[in-house]
């Protein structure tokens, strides 16, 4: 009985093995479709930028690859040269708020300074009334 059952076992574990093996080349099919498809869409989005580099060739994957990769650190690129000006012109900004704020008090100030002047002059120690 226990021959039998490891004989089982072993037709079992076989069976196993074959159809793994056998799913191996459909596994590796669907795996290269995901790619292709992935860098058909590559492609398509940066379909200009294809045509800008090699307008009549015929591009490989590894072209495709390539290029998408320029093409994304160039964004990349762009972007941080955009949030640097962003950056210097809240810079900017803020500055330029606090020269306002400065500027909007200081004749204010000034007039109040000079109005407590005047108050304490003897000239003016009669209190103000409005009627």
């Amino acid at each position: 009985f226990v021959h039998a059952n490891t004989l089982l076992q072993n037709k079992l574990i076989m069976t196993l093995f074959l159809l793994s093996a056998a799913q191996k080349p459909l596994v590796e099919k669907l795996r290269r479709e995901r790619i292709n498809s992935s860098i058909e869409q590559l492609k398509s989005l940066l379909g200009p930028e294809f045509l800008k580099q090699q307008p009549d060739s015929k591009l490989e994957k590894a072209d495709i690859l390539e290029m998408t990769v320029c093409v994304l650190r160039r964004l990349q690129q762009q972007h941080q040269q955009q949030r640097r000006l962003l950056n210097h012109c809240n810079k900017l900004q803020s500055s330029s708020d606090e020269n306002l704020r400065e500027a909007d008090f200081s004749p204010l100030s000034s007039t109040v300074q000079t109005s407590i002047t005047k108050d304490k002059s003897p000239v003016n120690s009669a209190p103000w009334r409005p009627w």
